[in-house]
């Protein structure tokens, strides 16, 4: 007897990297004492940010919002174009070729998501008029932390993160339930590489060069026009001459520093 509360994919697929957000963000907040480990002191997260938390709180809020009506369209269309065309896989085929198939398809979504990140980004960096009114707003988190990594402006909001991730899983083909991994994955990506700590151990450190101390670089003054790349790979900003290398320093007082290289001042 299946008398069970069943929820489907898609709104797992919906809600399931909100929830990821808040939780890891939740992980972060307790470690944020740790001033061992911070790239910023205490003290300038708090007098060097432009806006309060409880802002920040309420823009991401409004962010995830908008995200989970795209999703809940972008799911429906999916399903529906499933029943006319009769796509159905069938379950044992899909099954010997999972792995390979979820490879496959991580792959296309991180590199998807990656290429529409770095140059739309990069572009309301350069266009003055969406800088300062739309990209500027998440900006003012000179000092990043971790529940603030998706605190931007609703425009910004929709054209960077909401739309990037529509096309990552258009694109790749994944099913609903496989972008309940992928985007939760995006999701603990998204929040580490905010989360203003230097944690040895740390796994998404360990794996890509795109971490947590590559993204503050971007958020000082002498960083605006570098490090594009979010939220895997540095593949564009190499490639196209926004890379800015860094080398982290220990401060005197306990933590860390991100500091650019020798080489990067003379670009």
């Amino acid at each position: 007897m299946n008398g069970g509360l069943q929820l489907s994919d898609e709104l797992i697929g919906t809600f399931a990297p909100i929830i990821v957000y808040w939780l890891y963000s939740g992980v972060y907040v307790l470690l944020g004492s740790l001033e061992n480990y911070r790239l910023h002191t205490k003290k300038d997260e708090d007098e060097k940010n432009l806006v309060s938390k409880m802002d920040v709180v309420k823009g991401v809020l409004l962010q995830q919002a908008v995200q989970a009506v795209v999703a809940t369209i972008l799911f429906a269309m999916n399903l529906l174009s499933t029943q006319v065309t009769g796509s159905d896989t069938d379950p044992t085929q899909t099954q010997q070729t999972s792995l390979i198939v979820l490879a496959r398809q991580f792959l296309v979504a991180m590199m998807v998501l990656d290429t529409w990140q770095y140059f739309m980004h990069r572009y309301m960096h350069h266009n003055k008029f969406l800088y300062r009114h739309i990209h500027s707003q998440h900006h003012r988190l000179i000092v990043p932390y971790a529940f603030g990594a998706l605190y931007n402006h609703p425009v910004e909001g929709l054209l960077l993160d909401t739309i990037g991730g529509a096309l990552s899983f258009l694109i790749s083909g994944m099913s609903p339930r496989a972008s309940i991994f992928f985007f939760s994955f995006a999701t603990l990506k998204t929040v580490d590489d905010h989360c203003g700590l230097w944690l040895p151990g740390n796994l998404f450190h360990l794996l890509f060069r795109n971490n947590s101390a590559y993204h503050d670089i971007h958020h000082q003054l002498y960083g605006n026009k570098y490090n594009f790349s979010q939220p895997f790979f540095v593949m564009w900003d190499r490639i196209l001459g926004t890379y800015m290398p860094y080398s982290l320093e220990k401060r005197s007082k306990g933590g860390f520093e991100a500091r650019p290289t020798k080489d990067s001042k003379e670009n």
